[in-house]
């Protein structure tokens, strides 16, 4: 039951806008702040600039009332009206974080601020000008940053310096703070570096999250003094527990690597996670990418895809890049080359000059289906080709040669192809091709061995088999049949099925290498389990007659139908062979 006392002592105060104040405190030190509100708001209703600041707090920290920025900015905008400097700080702050000045007009429904929430600088620049002249430190402050980090109409270094400057005098912890960027991003001279560090430390001091971050950068970077990664960390941690997203990224990516500190990729992983759920993109894609490479932390390409999106999403090129070629693999994804190309194309588009020729070459292959409108890999090529890139005249030439993006010329593609081929070892394997076939330049099978010769020497696996094939038939100069062994076997063990065919057939005789039947079964082999159709069919004949060991024609029909599958008529013929040995082996 209400005490009637209390209610003749607030009936009695509420006469006086000062004394209704007074009896407010009183009743809020004591914890009664129902009553201490309604005191307040007797108050603010008389016009008393301080019980409308007051009440504007409230309605900020939700204290006694339901919190809302926009009935705080309105009891603000009142006692700012009347020149009450806190209120005049307040409001500038509130139109900074999304309270439009136009939501504060009188008539605005209800939903007013229910918008997307965008700093409304001109009001904020208005409202901290007005306490800023006034002496209000932070105000100078404030304005300061609006100066500096608003929209380049309203910016203007010199005088955001100006009032910085006058905002760390008079005691601003945000003032030194901004004080200390100003001298640091014009600073000359070691001294200079010296004072703006100074006002930062100031600031770190005092509390302020955002000035342990740049005191950590000083110290990771090592800036005007000795690099120090543990004071770097130690300052980076203040400002992550603070929620500084930033610093979140930075001290997780310290404690990661254990630079300046004992390793410890769980908590380093935990603090790049905080930051990449707050929205940075760059931690995001880090993540990914500790989660692809395995290492300190056990590999998992489903955690990494998921991180490689968040932050492709979010417009990072390198990790769209990542997730198209997790599609490509189908690395922690199902494979899905579609998907893919729509990532490379998200990162080619940003400028990402490798996500460009990934995917050009997905084009090239074929395995993707053409979108409606497909991206201009060959304007990117073109321009990287124009400015004297190799890579990007390899890749040019190639769309030209295959008519990818632009009209076929082949011409036009050789021109491209044999500038890139001064350093581009894919570029030496497309140009000898070219002059071997002879398209889009007289054939010259001479000049194209020795570029293939370019290539083979560059590791190149294509390159090997097709300068192998030539020194067998002595295309383009004498046959070295020894050599093209040695280029086959290269070939063969990097995978390439027709470089384990032909080691097949340079073993099995006719050629200037001692036959080795049972060498050459072993290749077939290898290169027919690779669906090789010719391997296939040559396996078989080997198991069918025992050329390189027992009979086996059971095994020989398997692989002869698979030859068969293929369309090879021969293996036909021998499948009929062998089905009538297998009807005579049956009645004997």
């Amino acid at each position: 039951m209400r005490n009637p006392l209390h209610h003749v002592r607030d009936t009695l105060a509420a006469r006086n806008p000062r004394r209704a104040i007074a009896q407010a405190a009183l009743l809020q030190r004591s914890g009664q702040t129902a009553r201490a509100v309604k005191l307040l708001v007797v108050a603010a209703r008389s016009g008393v600039a301080e019980a409308l600041h007051a009440m504007g707090m409230r309605y900020l920290t939700g204290e006694g009332v339901l919190r809302s920025p926009l009935e705080a900015a309105r009891w603000f905008l009142q006692a700012a009206e009347k020149g009450f400097l806190e209120s005049q700080f307040q409001l500038a702050g509130l139109h900074l974080a999304g309270v439009p000045a136009r939501a504060l007009q009188a008539g605005t429904g209800l939903f007013a601020g229910a918008e997307k929430p965008e700093a409304d600088f001109d009001a904020a620049m208005l409202w901290a000008r007005r306490a800023a002249d006034a002496g209000s430190a932070d105000a100078q402050a404030l304005l300061g940053y609006i100066l500096t980090a608003g929209p380049e109409r309203l910016r203007d270094a010199g005088a955001a310096a100006a009032w910085y400057e006058r905002a760390a005098l008079a005691g601003s912890a945000q003032g030194q703070l901004g004080h200390g960027l100003a001298l640091m991003r014009k600073a000359e001279t070691g001294a200079a570096t010296v004072a703006a560090i100074a006002q930062i430390t100031e600031a770190a001091r005092a509390g302020l999250p955002n000035a342990h971050y740049y005191l950590g950068l000083v110290f990771e970077k090592a800036i005007g003094v000795q690099a120090d990664f543990a004071r770097a960390a130690g300052h980076f941690k203040i400002a992550a527990e603070a929620g500084l997203r930033d610093a979140q990224a930075r001290y997780g990516l310290i404690l990661f690597e254990g630079r300046g500190v004992k390793a410890d990729p769980v908590n380093g992983e935990s603090w790049l996670r905080r930051a990449a759920l707050s929205g940075d993109a760059e931690a995001a894609a880090l993540i990914g990418d500790i989660y692809a490479r395995g290492g300190a932390l056990p590999p998992n390409y489903a955690e990494a895809a998921m991180w490689f999106r968040r932050a492709a999403e979010a417009g990072q090129k390198t990790a769209a890049r990542a997730l198209g070629m997790l599609y490509l693999t189908g690395a922690g994804l199902a494979r899905d080359p579609d998907e893919a190309a729509k990532w490379f194309t998200v990162a080619a588009q940003a400028g990402d000059r490798i996500a460009q020729a990934d995917l050009a070459s997905l084009l090239l292959s074929g395995v993707t289906d053409a979108q409606a409108s497909p991206p201009p890999v060959h304007e990117w090529f073109e321009q990287a080709a124009q400015a004297g890139d190799l890579v990007g005249a390899y890749n040019y030439g190639v769309c030209l040669a295959q008519g990818v993006g632009v009209q076929k010329d082949e011409a036009q593609a050789v021109v491209w192809l044999k500038r890139a081929a001064e350093g581009v070892v894919n570029a030496q394997y497309w140009y000898g091709r070219m002059l071997l076939e002879g398209r889009g330049v007289a054939a010259d099978a001479a000049a194209a061995r020795v570029w293939l010769e370019k290539a083979a020497t560059g590791k190149m696996t294509d390159a090997q088999v097709a300068l192998a094939e030539m020194l067998v038939n002595g295309r383009g100069g004498p046959p070295d049949h020894a050599k093209a062994l040695r280029l086959f076997e290269q070939a063969a063990a990097a995978g390439h099925s027709g470089a384990m065919f032909a080691l097949g057939a340079l073993h099995g005789g006719g050629h200037d290498v001692p036959m080795a039947r049972e060498k050459a079964i072993i290749w077939f082999r290898a290169a027919a389990e690779q669906a090789h159709p010719l391997a296939a069919l040559m396996l078989g004949r080997y198991l069918c007659k025992g050329l390189a060991g027992p009979v086996d024609l059971i095994e020989a029909k398997h692989w002869l139908e698979l030859a068969a599958q293929h369309g090879l008529k021969d293996a036909k013929a021998d499948l009929a062979e062998i089905e009538e040995a297998l009807a005579i082996s049956a009645v004997g």
